[in-house]
């Protein structure tokens, strides 16, 4: 079967997908963006899928690929257009070859016109194809920077997409209005760049004519693409805390290792969110641990000093997930969630003050 998950990045309306393969657990990862890198990982993670390739569909100029990162953090190869002109990949993709996962692959189809490299990459079974630029919902990219040409264009639309079976679902690197896919019968029949009777020089007339702005990330984006999104010296930061080995949930939330914790206790400060007849209860609770119910947080959040960052606690660790949230209101960024919460710290062991044996 297979896994799919389709991702969004709101800041550059860019969409990112996730195809694993149920069976092997391989999976790729198509135009993921280098500010979303860590919500990725969780995700991959999360469902047990090991990352063995990451592609883009051209050399964007409206954000940073993730690539690097993901090769750096998961040991990923990096693919990208033959054409692209980057540096840095470990497949220069041309007309044809197959990105493999498990059992299934992607085949490359070069579809340039929108940049020379751009490629759209088609499902084994030709039930979906992810487009890029080349084509989007009731649109396509722009053709006046980064070598466009409308007639290249139109060709790669027509021979390369438009040649898919009708049924086949289009899923593109962008959409500014919330849609989210598309197919090959609707944007045969309504795009009003290509559609209908629309012939190549309809198309390069309105293509030529779009008069658009320049790309507000080009200056920043293109360069580091251009490296498959390595940063200058090799400097990552990629959002998370450098207090600890910190990890970021799919759902957001920051979370650390028990393990971790019960060897640095020393070096932050425990806030035990639970009831009072919990704290004092069966589970016991982690020695010279702050409490303060999560009723009470917002209102005693002054309580808890900025000298060390804070791990919250609770049972299970739901209720310190939100805890999490209202330190942040407080102004207390540098917390994290005690992963798995009192039950996994007992799980393993470690040492509690009252509770049952």
């Amino acid at each position: 079967m297979l896994i799919f998950r389709q991702l969004f990045d709101q800041d550059s309306s860019t969409f990112t997908y996730v195809l694993g393969d149920s069976n092997t657990h391989e999976a790729v990862i198509i135009d993921a963006v280098f500010e979303q890198a860590g919500r990725d990982r969780a995700l991959l993670e999360e469902l047990g899928l090991q990352l063995v390739h990451v592609v883009d569909t051209h050399c964007h100029a409206d954000h940073v690929t993730a690539a690097w990162l993901m090769k750096h953090h998961l040991g990923a190869q990096i693919g990208i257009s033959q054409h692209a002109g980057v540096e840095g990949a470990d497949n220069a993709l041309a007309h044809g070859d197959h990105v493999r996962f498990g059992s299934r692959y992607l085949e490359v189809r070069e579809t340039p016109g929108h940049t020379n490299g751009c490629v759209t990459y088609v499902l084994d079974d030709e039930t979906m194809a992810f487009t890029g630029d080349a084509v989007l919902i009731r649109g396509c990219g722009r053709t006046d920077f980064q070598q466009g040409d409308p007639k290249a264009l139109y060709r790669s639309i027509q021979t390369q997409i438009m040649a898919l079976p009708d049924s086949t679902r289009l899923y593109p690197a962008h959409d500014y209005r919330g849609i989210t896919m598309t197919s090959v019968a609707e944007e045969k029949q309504f795009n009003p760049r290509f559609g209908g009777q629309i012939s190549e020089q309809d198309f390069a007339g309105y293509m030529n004519n779009l008069g658009l702005p320049h790309p507000g990330q080009i200056d920043i984006a293109l360069p580091a693409n251009l490296r498959c999104g390595r940063p200058e010296n090799d400097e990552i930061n990629d959002g998370l805390p450098a207090w600890g080995p910190i990890k970021q949930t799919f759902g957001g939330v920051w979370e650390v290792d028990p393990q971790w914790l019960v060897e640095h206790l020393s070096e932050v400060q425990v806030l035990d969110v639970r009831e009072s007849d919990e704290y004092d209860g069966p589970l016991g609770h982690i020695a010279d641990a702050i409490h303060i119910p999560l009723g009470s947080l917002a209102d005693r959040a002054d309580e808890i000093g900025s000298e060390r960052p804070v791990v919250t606690v609770c049972r299970s660790a739901a209720r310190s997930a939100q805890a999490i949230v209202l330190l942040k209101r407080a102004g207390i960024g540098e917390a994290a969630n005690l992963s798995g919460g009192m039950l996994r710290w007992r799980d393993r062991g470690y040492p509690v003050v009252g509770g049952v044996s």
